[in-house]
C-alpha cells in the first residue's frame, strides 16, 4: 500500500527542503554571532514549518491510512494511532 500520492509527498519535500534552508541559515547566523533575538525569531519559524509538516503528514494519515484500517476492521490500531500523534502533539 502507497502510503502517500505523488502530489502530497512532493509537497511534503519542498517543505522539508524549505525547512532545511532555514537550518543552514540558522548556523551561518550563529556562526556569524547573529543577535540571539533574530536567531530566535528564525528557531520559530523552522518550528512552525515542522508543525505545517506534521499537519499535512497527519491529514494524509487520516485520508489514507486511517480510512483504510477503519475499513479493514483495524480500528483499535487507527484508535491507538491517533491517540499516540495527539499525545505527541500536546508535548
Amino acid at each position: 500500500m502507497k502510503y502517500m500520492d505523488a502530489k502530497g509527498k512532493a509537497k511534503v519535500i519542498r517543505r522539508l527542503k524549505l525547512i532545511e534552508g532555514q537550518i543552514r541559515g540558522l548556523q551561518r547566523m550563529v556562526e556569524s554571532d547573529t543577535y540571539c533575538i533574530d536567531v530566535i525569531t528564525q528557531t520559530s519559524a523552522v518550528k512552525q514549518g515542522l508543525s505545517n509538516v506534521e499537519d499535512i503528514l497527519l491529514e494524509n494519515h487520516l485520508d489514507h491510512c486511517v480510512h483504510h484500517q477503519m475499513h479493514s476492521g483495524e480500528t483499535a490500531k487507527a484508535k491507538s494511532e491517533i491517540l499516540k500523534v495527539y499525545k505527541l502533539k500536546r508535548k
